[in-house]
């Protein structure tokens, strides 16, 4: 190819910033389909036509319908994995778990398709689930549960299992999103807001942080 063919051709190819938009917008429309009828059911014209974009585009960006349901796993993990990132020993344990609870109720509310996505991948038995996929996530797990670990050994936090610590985070925390249908009628609305999230939040941390933490230092 000479040079001036790879530069028109190098031209054709989109902008980092509208690739960035349409890999955005095919895996929004992608992730709300796949949670509504799985990924046998759901057909790559639809999301396409959801994505508002032309089915070649499609297949430009993911050349197929696996490639776009593991982009969308790929997205929730790494989600997942910021939320972690406030479960460090340097931090007390009673403000990097409220921080982490709040993180995971966040993404909760801002990415409840993506939730529901996950939850029913792993109701359907996890077969998309990619082993180094499965990997990543007990390392991450035994990684931070090493911080838990320390925090018990200084006494900074009662002995509880922190693996089991963690699920029950992830079960009240993912339920807002997995469940909201549900939460919102227990709490006598249509919808649940912003305030219903931030007011779980609340009632997660005081329950959880006096239930297995001791007073942080500053405030003894």
């Amino acid at each position: 190819m000479t040079r001036t063919m790879r530069a028109k051709a190098g031209s054709d190819a989109p902008e980092p910033r509208i690739r960035a938009r349409n890999k955005e917008r095919i895996l929004n429309a992608a992730v709300t389909l796949f949670a509504d009828k799985s990924f046998h059911g759901t057909h790559v014209k639809e999301i396409a036509l959801a994505s508002g974009l032309p089915k070649t585009n499609v297949y430009y960006y993911f050349p197929t319908k696996e490639s776009i349901y593991a982009a969308v796993i790929e997205r929730l993990i790494a989600g997942w994995d910021r939320a972690f990132e406030h479960i460090v020993t340097e931090r007390e344990p009673r403000d990097a778990i409220a921080a982490y609870i709040r993180a995971k109720l966040e993404y909760s509310r801002r990415h409840a398709a993506e939730s529901r996505f996950f939850a029913n991948e792993i109701l359907r038995g996890a077969q998309f689930l990619e082993r180094r996929q499965r990997q990543h996530i007990r390392d991450v797990t035994a990684q931070r549960a090493h911080v838990v670990e320390e925090w018990i050994r200084r006494g900074q936090m009662a002995p509880v299992d922190p693996r089991h610590f963690f699920i029950m985070l992830w079960s009240a925390t993912q339920f807002y999103a997995d469940f909201g249908a549900l939460a919102a009628d227990v709490l006598e609305k249509r919808r649940l807001t912003r305030k219903d999230f931030d007011a779980a939040a609340e009632t997660m941390t005081r329950v959880i942080l006096d239930g297995c933490c001791t007073p942080s230092r500053r405030s003894r």
